[in-house]
Parts: C-alpha cells; structure tokens; sequence
C-alpha cells in the first residue's frame, strides 16, 4: 500500500526518484501512464497488470471503451529503476503534468502519482475542501 507525500526534484535527465520505502514494490519495473488529472500514474508491474486486464475485460465494441484504452495505453511507458532507485520520465508525461523542477509523490493505496508542487497544492485544497461530500458520495 502506497500512502503519503514526498517532495522530490526531477533531474534535468527527467529522473525523479521513488521513495525508498516503496522502490522494492518495483523491483519487476515500472509503468508510468498519464493520470486522469494532470499527474503521472507510476504503477509495480502487478498492479499495472491488474489495470489492464479490468481494461481488457471491457466490450472493445462500446466508443468509449475504445477510446480509454487509447488513452491509457498510448501514454503508459515501462521503465526500470536505475541504481539509485530513480526512474525516467518520458518527455510526454512531463509535459503533460508539467513536471519540470520540484515535484511531490502521492502515496494513492495502489500505485504513486507524481504532481508539479503547484498543481498538487490546487488538488490537495480541492480535495480538503470536498472531503466530507466526496466521502458521502463513495
């Protein structure tokens, strides 16, 4: 289970480093994906395994299936972590989340998010402000 917030840098190699309380979870690799919000999705390969085959098991006839398949399966890139437990994010998913100096990584139960400090603060005071009815609405 992967919970709490870490405030990291990405490198200008677009490194950023996992937590080292959580690198042995990606010891088989890494699968970095695009987050429905404007973060990146960092998944063990077990857990990324278990995404797409909830994906896969959906009807491929229905439009919107299709079209998040493409969305999660375009933008996810398998990675390793290098020996000092960083891993590379691609250019893509950098821009996309507009990563480019400090970050934070989100323990979210199953998988880790990486946000831009800035955008993470305007999430986290949403999600401050909304958790009693979001709470009431799950």
């Amino acid at each position: 289970m992967f919970l709490g917030e870490y405030y990291h840098s990405i490198d200008q190699k677009g490194r950023v480093a996992i937590p080292a309380r959580f690198r042995d979870a990606f010891e088989a690799g890494v699968v970095l994906s695009r987050g429905y919000e404007k973060c990146i999705n960092v998944y063990p390969i077990g857990e990324w395994n278990k995404v797409a085959e909830r994906l896969g098991s959906l009807p491929t006839t229905q439009i919107k299936v299709r079209r998040i398949n493409r969305s999660t399966f375009s933008n996810a890139f398998q990675q390793d972590l290098d020996g000092q437990g960083r891993v590379l994010i691609p250019p893509q998913l950098r821009d996309y989340a507009q990563t480019n100096g400090e970050v934070i990584v989100v323990g979210v139960n199953s998988c880790l998010e990486i946000w831009d400090k800035n955008l993470w603060s305007t999430e986290r005071a949403i999600v401050d402000q909304e958790a009693s009815q979001l709470a009431e609405s799950v």
